[in-house]
């Protein structure tokens, strides 16, 4: 790797480091003979499989330099940082000499906007494509596609990407213009759109044809940054549920705000990200697409913030007594998923083991329940009557406070660049 790729490579990959939105992808493509890479149904991006294993991609940007000067972002215009800009072939060589070396088994993609919307993404679908028909790529490529862009480059590249992105950023348009005034909800929403199209038409065209080409196949995502703006947690969930109600929405990711750029007036001044509220949106986000609560039961007008010392599935457990406790050999799974300490696993064992019998406590330990929540929300075959009623909703909630630790984590892969030779 020559002197002039290196230093690039260090300025891009730090300038890519912001953007988490680039998770497991759930696509399987498999090993092609005479091609290189495959995804073999596993995560990328720093996700963990089933068997413990860390899997890693090359998060890098095209370009940091940017004809926006979004108030949030370190890449803005008006920041005096380094710059830097690949070549396509730069950009696809590095990709495939990191592959070869076994530093990664994938791309996440994504760039600044130069000159305009259309001439960077033509130069992103450029590299993708180079990757996947003239080195035949078959590992998973993320793509991120630049607010703007016109649907026939949005079209092109949901042909070679696995998953396509377009970062809404701001929950609502009134501080998006303030934070971004050169940015609408309307250049977000249309690539959003596109990308929607062309995976539904994919989908119908591979009902007709067998060997159609397949659109984006691991759908789209996008990302919300949060505490940069004073959007409550309700909002931001409600934009959240509304993008799950579009059938390729995969992924709402949520992004603490990091002060990185502290002379902004525009910005909250904030001494660390707001990583516990992250992790409860995260935690709530979970509950809409896997434990069917609607939004208006985890916030609503009277608590349109998220509570930040206990889960959100806790914290309606208690705000609702009335349903509790409920008894583990009768409860319907509906009513089970929405018991603290159960999750999707172990509710649906608990449905099945019960058909041979009464369970106790032995038997939902054995199952997997988190006795230290569930036993104040549940009765079953000897279980002692300790529960919600018998014990106040705020000396439960204060069984469970834990106390903060200063351990941040940074998931971020550091690729030795010294030894990158």
């Amino acid at each position: 790797m020559n002197t002039n790729v290196l230093n690039k490579l260090k300025i891009l990959a730090e300038s890519a480091k912001y953007d988490v939105s680039c998770a497991s992808s759930g696509v399987s493509r498999s090993y092609k003979k005479g091609g290189i890479g495959d995804t073999s149904g596993w995560g990328i991006c720093h996700s963990f499989t089933e068997d413990g294993r860390c899997i890693s991609l090359l998060k890098i940007m095209l370009t940091n330099n940017c004809i926006y000067d979004c108030a949030y972002c370190i890449n803005r215009r008006s920041n005096d940082l380094p710059r830097a800009t690949f070549s396509v072939n730069e950009l696809v060589n590095l990709t495939i000499e990191f592959y070869r070396r076994n530093y990664i088994e994938g791309l996440f993609l994504s760039s600044g906007v130069v000159r305009n919307p259309d001439y960077t993404m033509e130069r992103l679908v450029k590299v993708i494509k180079d990757l996947r028909s003239i080195h035949r790529f078959n590992g998973y490529i993320h793509m991120k596609s630049i607010p703007g862009a016109s649907q026939e480059l949005v079209k092109e590249a949901g042909l070679y990407a696995d998953r396509l992105s377009v970062n809404i950023e701001i929950p609502n348009e009134k501080s998006l213009r303030q934070l971004a005034p050169e940015k609408d909800f309307k250049s977000i929403l249309e690539p959003m759109q596109y990308i929607q199209q062309g995976v539904l038409q994919s989908v119908e065209e591979r009902k007709k044809y067998r060997y159609a080409h397949r659109f984006a196949p691991a759908g789209q995502s996008t990302q919300m940054i949060i505490g940069a703006t004073t959007d409550t947690d309700k909002d931001i969930l409600q934009l959240s549920s509304a993008f799950y109600q579009k059938p390729t929405m995969k992924r709402v990711y949520y992004s603490g705000y990091i002060p990185v750029n502290e002379y902004d007036k525009r910005l909250p001044m904030l001494k660390h990200p707001p990583l516990i509220r992250e992790n409860r949106l995260y935690q709530a986000d979970w509950l809409l697409r896997f434990y069917s609560f609607r939004v208006d039961e985890i916030v609503n007008d009277t608590f349109p913030d998220l509570d930040l010392d206990i889960d959100p599935k806790l914290s309606w457990a208690l705000r609702h007594p009335e349903y509790f406790p409920i008894d583990i050999n009768r409860a319907d799974y509906e009513m089970l998923l929405r018991v603290p300490g159960i999750g999707i696993k172990s509710a649906k064992l608990i449905i099945v083991s019960r058909r041979h019998g009464n369970l106790g406590t032995y038997q939902l330990k054995k199952i997997g329940i988190i006795m230290k929540k569930a036993q104040y929300f549940i009765t079953c075959r000897e279980l002692p009557p300790k529960t919600i009623h018998e014990m106040s909703p705020n000396f439960i909630k204060n069984l469970f406070i834990s106390k903060p630790k200063n351990n941040p984590r940074n998931l971020q892969l550091n690729i030795p660049f010294d030894s990158a030779e």
